[in-house]
């Protein structure tokens, strides 16, 4: 065959090229975000590890009650505190800092949210 002395050498500078990104970052995982939570935390609506994995289900149930069933726009957390059942009232209330909160995990995990799609994004309180 013509060039066997060359295929091996461009397959293992290939298979180099191919497997840089894992060899290079190998060990390195990247250590997940600490959003900054509410300076007047108390509870949120439900425990912190739901709310890290299933916000928007959560936030779906609530549009398809509230919206769709014309369920009712308040709620009650286990320890029995109220609460608004809304994105911008409920949530935004305590999580004031979209860029500090929600960003970052959201550019973390690469995900992005249509909430603010229709919802208005929080504005910074002026100084």
């Amino acid at each position: 065959m013509y060039g066997t002395g060359r295929i091996i050498p461009a397959l293992a500078i290939f298979l180099g090229f191919m497997t840089f990104a894992v060899w290079y970052n190998a060990g390195q995982a990247q250590q997940p975000p600490k959003p900054e939570k509410p300076k007047d935390y108390k509870e949120c609506v439900a425990p912190t590890e739901y709310m890290r994995t299933s916000h928007m289900v959560l936030l779906n149930e609530w549009r398809d009650d509230i919206l769709r069933n014309g369920g009712p726009r308040t709620g009650v957390t286990a320890n029995g505190t109220s609460y608004t059942r809304s994105l911008q009232n409920g949530c935004m209330n305590c999580h004031n800092d979209k860029k500090k909160f929600c960003d970052t995990c959201h550019t973390y995990a690469a995900v992005k949210p249509y909430c603010w799609d229709c919802h208005l994004e929080p504005m910074k309180e002026a100084m």
